[in-house]
């Protein structure tokens, strides 16, 4: 089943096999979640999910980190990928083609949060902006202590989709504060906030992980599955379908506003005269540092 993905990995674990494990595999881009990963994860989560001998589902990163966000690389969407038009004739933005192009990714990112599997997201590195959403839909979320979850791209690029889970789970005051910043927050302190469920020593976590999911993966497949629903439908009757959905609208008019035009902007720039794309993040992020509320 693994042999002909490009962006995964796949392998098992856990007592008999019984813990399914997805690898995020393109560490030379830290893990940028690009249109053709989100076809082949789309794929591989069908894949565990029709077989019975699978209880949980563990995803995790290659390589430094979990995963650094959506790909931005200019015109690149990976092999297979289906491309939505995002201009006009003279090459004015339509904000109807990039909500569509979203609203693809979001579904597959709903489907992972509402499978009949247990999932458990493997946190090191960083999980940043589509990287931390995309950890934040999985039902139990582990993470090496040091590890960094948070959603920079809200400094200047759209909102967070999946990230809009924040309120169920770390309450109003921090999440709002996480969302007007952009800041990042170590795994201990995600823990310590209810972002996730543990954080432990990096040197641990991949062992601890399995360990936990066997934990998990105590009862059978169905019965898990029935638990999940169980669950999910109480957070889903709050909102969360509808809370996602119009995220993701909002995402797409985001890189619209004001701020959203002058991140742009300096991203072009930076391409046109040859650089990375990183000075476009050192200006978007250098406002923000050097802050210590409690100092």
């Amino acid at each position: 089943m693994a042999e002909h993905y490009e962006t995964l990995l796949l392998d098992r674990a856990g007592t008999d096999g019984r813990v399914g494990r997805i690898t995020l595999n393109r560490p030379d881009r830290m893990n940028t979640l690009s249109k053709e990963f989100f076809r082949e994860f789309d794929e591989a989560l069908h894949d565990y999910e029709a077989d019975q001998s699978v209880r949980v589902i563990i995803v995790r990163g290659s390589g430094r980190g979990f995963s650094a966000g959506y790909d931005l690389t200019p015109g690149y969407t990976g092999g297979g990928a289906r491309v939505y038009k995002q201009q006009d004739e003279q090459g004015r933005p339509l904000v109807i083609n990039t909500r569509t192009d979203m609203q693809q990714i979001t579904d597959v990112l709903m489907y992972f949060w509402n499978m009949a599997r247990v999932t458990i997201a493997q946190v090191h590195g960083w999980a940043l902006a589509g990287g931390c959403e995309l950890a934040m839909m999985a039902d139990l979320v582990v993470a090496a202590e040091d590890a960094q979850l948070g959603h920079p791209a809200l400094r200047g690029l759209g909102t967070a989709r999946e990230g809009i889970i924040w309120p169920l789970v770390i309450g109003m005051r921090k999440a709002k504060e996480l969302f007007y910043t952009g800041d990042t927050v170590s795994g201990a302190e995600a823990e310590r906030i209810g972002m996730i469920n543990y954080a432990w020593p990096a040197e641990q976590l991949d062992d601890r992980t399995i360990a936990f999911a066997d934990h998990v993966a105590n009862s059978s497949a169905d019965n898990l599955a029935l638990l999940k629903i169980t669950m999910n439908r109480f957070y889903e009757n709050m909102g969360i379908y509808s809370s996602v959905r119009s995220a993701t609208d909002l995402d797409a008019m985001g890189r619209m506003t004001e701020q959203g035009y002058a991140f742009m902007e300096k991203m072009v720039e930076a391409l046109k005269s040859g650089k990375s794309l990183k000075t476009a993040f050192e200006w978007r992020d250098a406002p923000y540092r050097g802050y210590k509320a409690k100092e």
